[in-house]
């Protein structure tokens, strides 16, 4: 004779409510359309490098500042230049409220200037943008004249690269003139950041001038 099962035992059948499967199928793609819709609006704003700094709001600054540097506070002053000539680039920099805690140890992966070439990314941390002791400013420079395949090594080498970067420290030095005009700013700038100038002083002789009329010393 077949044993008897214990109770409990039999195969559950459950209804499918197949209205509530498909209205969960239609919510998920739903919100799929509205996240690829949200990012192609995104998409669509020019990159804030792009614009005439006129048109660009404080916020604007601000919320991308906080995009690439990773700081919860606010920036303490920001340049947004473009040059044209000879060669072509257009940057924003920016100086933050504090100096990082590791800023002069060797092994730290420097996260300042990110390298574009006509809108595409082409690095992080690109370090021949700017000289060492102005590794604290954060920003982006967007080329028109490098090429799109350019890398680390023949960074190096390249004549372009070297005019961009003596016009970023230019944009850099005008900056911290900019800064120096409100002694509360310059204040903050300097607690923070004193010690960049002076080793800029000892590395970049030709804007030792302009570096040495930065520095403050106390009068007696």
């Amino acid at each position: 004779p077949a044993e008897d099962k214990p109770e409990g035992d039999e195969p559950k059948i459950e209804e499918v409510d197949e209205e509530a499967e498909a209205a969960k199928k239609e919510k998920k793609t739903k919100k799929i359309k509205e996240v690829s819709h949200e990012w192609e609006i995104a998409n669509k704003q020019k990159p804030i490098w792009t614009r005439a700094p006129e048109d660009v709001t404080k916020e604007e600054y601000s919320a991308f500042y906080k995009a690439i540097s990773n700081d919860w506070e606010d920036h303490l002053s920001v340049k947004h230049f473009s040059v044209e000539g000879q060669l072509e680039f257009r940057s924003v920099l920016y100086v933050p409220k504090r100096a990082p805690f590791d800023m002069f140890e060797k092994k730290k992966k420097q996260n300042n200037l990110k390298l574009y070439v006509r809108r595409v990314f082409i690095m992080d941390n690109c370090e021949d943008l700017c000289p060492e002791y102005l590794s604290f400013i954060k920003g982006i420079v967007d080329s028109e004249d490098l090429p799109l395949n350019i890398s680390r090594e023949s960074l190096q080498q390249n004549k372009i690269l070297k005019v961009i970067k003596k016009n970023v420290v230019k944009k850099c030095l005008e900056m911290f003139a900019e800064i120096a005009e409100n002694a509360e700013d310059y204040k903050t700038f300097y607690e923070q950041f004193a010690k960049n100038l002076k080793l800029g002083i000892h590395e970049d002789t030709a804007n030792r001038g302009k570096l040495a009329d930065l520095l403050r010393f106390h009068s007696t």
